[in-house]
């Protein structure tokens, strides 16, 4: 099976992330789940934004890079909103990376130095009216990197793949869940 590191979003490592690393773990996959907050998590959105805004996206970035060290090259990078950028910097950067999963949000690839490595797979999901989605960045990733697949599902929530969050949506969850199966298939 395929091994990843999965990075939280804004409110942390919620129960919700934890349970969507359970599911790739149940399948097999190996699954490493980095607090980038120190443990702390929080109810609303906006409070954990400002949460990273107060550390510094270029600590949460460190701290991601920090949490790979001890890992092998060869692993796929994923990210959930906030999660993306260390995840995405990962895939960019760390040579020998196996792909890259993008869940609501995504960078330009400038941000992390230049073009997306050759032959990196990567998958975005996000949806089509979140305003905090990226759904340009995502579309303009998905036209320029040939590897890249981006599936947009209906509706505004953000972090709808997160089963403890109000913004959760079971059946577009499930679906992201199928794809992301499909994609790490393909990683082995």
């Amino acid at each position: 099976m395929t091994e990843l590191l999965l990075f939280h979003h804004a409110q942390g490592l919620t129960a919700g992330c934890l349970s969507f690393a359970e599911e790739l773990r149940a399948v097999g996959h190996v699954v490493h789940t980095k607090d980038l907050y120190d443990g702390r998590t929080f109810t609303e959105l906006a409070d954990g934004v400002a949460h990273a805004q107060e550390v510094g996206f270029e600590t949460i970035v460190e701290r991601g890079r920090l949490a790979a060290e001890s890992l092998p090259n060869e692993i796929v990078y994923a990210g959930l909103s906030l999660g993306v950028m260390p995840a995405q910097m990962l895939a960019q950067t760390r040579p020998g990376a196996k792909g890259a999963l993008l869940l609501h949000a995504a960078v330009p690839t400038s941000e992390f130095g230049g073009p997306w490595p050759r032959g990196v797979p990567l998958q975005i999901h996000t949806m089509e009216d979140d305003e905090l989605g990226d759904v340009d960045v995502a579309r303009e990733l998905a036209e320029t990197i040939e590897s890249a697949e981006l599936f947009v599902y209906p509706g505004d929530r953000h972090l709808f793949t997160d089963s403890s969050l109000p913004d959760y949506d079971e059946s577009a969850a499930r679906l992201v869940m199928e794809r992301v199966l499909s994609f790490l298939g393909g990683r082995r």
